[in-house]
């Protein structure tokens, strides 16, 4: 099957030297605006899962640790189911209405769900209430992840000069990390300066206040991007529909196979990792939040390499390395790290484990924005994305956790093996975007108007 190359955005090669020079100044603007504002989104969200050691007994007071992680993780996980819808309305948005739009509008519902985890009345005030709000906080902040993933891999990738697009859309999971360590950071800092039990009491709060400000910069930071698409595409038929969508089913099912294994190790090695350490491994709280700190920084400095990389040999290649190392590895790290009791090894232990995750996300959303045309990029990378990641990555606590519950923790790491394999099948048989892929040419973006 060839894919159809879209050319219609392929700027002229004859620009004057000032004209290429605002072009030059107008894509790194538009990576930094994107990436930011990405950054935000998903310190945001994960704020939640890094802080609910704390307030897991503030919302779940009855059960064991493991139990309140249990419940904890189950609300994470709803989030996740969310993110097909946030997928399909923001990825809509952005084929008909725009890619600055869309980013913009999401931002915006994070801050709300953000600011609104930050006020929310514990279970000892308001009863069953206080989790069923945290759910619905968790469900906003779903809706706009979702969408967020789609429209950023999407603005990123667009705006990417051909030859670095692998280096430079390597920076959306650059600032995705960075929002995690970010996240991991603040907490970190916290508990230099609060006791553990005002850490419970008040102290979980401070992330999610932190991350609703924060979204406000970013939102007038979004206000100034340059727009990727043109008014012809935005006003065709099949722009930002499923009809149109159905029309590529082959790219859909390798991006829902890579995400399917992708999200489930990346949120195994990550999100995952503190409580894997703390609640298996037997580490205090402050040691597996400061190796997950230095892990998180190393793996977050590995994007860029890993996409330029991918610049060099291809994508393709990139993604059976990917799915054919993870596969083999999952199971004895996860067992070593279940034994470790020196904080350096486990960092050891999960950095390699993230230098074979990084072959996948470095390229994670360009290689899906490749596989589709212009009127449906964002909706078929968000939607497809967005159903896989709430399937298997949002699961991935909750199936962990309900594995140790049963006595069968090792059960779980088989799991995450299977899913990589499905993947390493996937990159077998995807087809090699730099013969076919939609973005073979530099995409014009459009100067504001004044």
């Amino acid at each position: 099957m060839t894919i159809a190359l879209d050319v219609t955005h392929d700027p002229s090669p004859s620009l004057s030297v000032d004209e290429a020079r605002a072009d030059q100044r107008r894509r790194i603007w538009a990576i930094v605006g994107g990436s930011s504002g990405n950054l935000v989104e998903w310190y945001d969200f994960y704020a939640y899962s890094f802080a609910a050691l704390y307030f897991a007994s503030s919302f779940f007071p009855s059960g064991d640790r493991t139990s309140q992680l249990l419940n904890t993780a189950g609300i994470f996980g709803a989030g996740f189911l969310m993110r097909p819808l946030g997928g399909w309305l923001f990825g809509k948005l952005a084929d008909k209405r725009g890619r600055r739009l869309s980013m913009m509008t999401a931002m915006l519902i994070m801050c709300g769900g953000s600011l609104m985890v930050a006020v929310l009345p514990t279970y000892a005030t308001i009863g069953t209430a206080a989790p069923l709000l945290l759910l619905v906080a968790r469900l906003i902040q779903g809706v706009s992840v979702g969408g967020e993933y789609g429209i950023s891999a999407t603005y990123m990738s667009e705006v990417a000069r051909t030859g670095r697009r692998g280096f430079l859309g390597s920076f959306q999971y650059v600032t995705l990390i960075g929002g995690q360590l970010l996240a991991v950071l603040v907490l970190f800092v916290l508990q230099q300066f609060l006791s553990q039990d005002e850490m419970k009491a008040w102290g979980w709060r401070v992330p999610f206040v932190i991350g609703a400000m924060a979204a406000i910069v970013a939102l007038f930071m979004r206000r100034s991007l340059t727009e990727t698409t043109t008014a012809k595409d935005r006003a065709a038929k099949e722009a930002g529909t499923f009809a149109g969508l159905m029309q590529h089913k082959r790219a859909v099912l390798t991006v829902f196979g890579f995400t399917a294994g992708g999200s489930l190790i990346f949120y195994t090695f990550t999100t995952y990792m503190q409580k894997y350490l703390v609640n298996t491994a037997g580490m205090t709280m402050q040691t597996a939040t400061a190796t997950m700190t230095g892990v998180l920084f190393v793996y977050m400095l590995m994007q860029p390499l890993f996409g330029a990389l991918s610049d060099r040999w291809g994508r393709k290649k990139s993604m059976i390395a990917f799915g054919l190392l993870s596969t083999i590895v999952v199971v004895p790290l996860m067992t070593a790290l279940a034994q470790v009791r020196s904080p350096w090894t486990a960092f050891l232990l999960i950095t390699c484990g993230l230098a074979i995750v990084s072959l996948y996300t470095s390229i994670s959303g360009l290689v899906k924005a490749e596989l589709f045309p212009t009127t449906v990029r964002a909706l078929g990378v968000g939607f497809t994305y967005g159903l896989a990641n709430a399937i298997f990555g949002g699961s991935a606590e909750y199936v962990a956790l309900w594995f140790k519950q049963a006595g069968r923790e090792d059960w779980f790491y088989w799991y995450v093996a299977t899913l990589c394999a499905i993947a390493f099948v996937v990159a077998l048989f995807m087809p090699d975007a730099r013969k076919t892929g939609h973005l073979r040419h530099d995409i014009a973006i459009e100067p504001r108007a004044s």
